[in-house]
């Protein structure tokens, strides 16, 4: 996944913290990050994480 942390845990921190900082949605975070949304959303759901559009989160 590029420059995105390996691990699922610090991965839900960095994605969380990068989508309340400097991202209207997880759209345009994929997009500079040129990652997959549904890796990303894959690898969250694996730890039992949603993302919430609504909220702009992985809760």
């Amino acid at each position: 996944m590029g420059d995105l942390p390996e691990s699922p845990m610090i991965l839900l921190s960095f994605v969380n913290t990068e989508l309340r900082d400097c991202y209207h949605n997880l759209d345009a975070f994929c997009k500079n990050h040129g990652a997959d949304r549904k890796t990303v959303e894959d690898k969250l759901r694996s730890i039992d994480y949603r993302y919430d559009a609504r909220l702009n989160r992985f809760c």
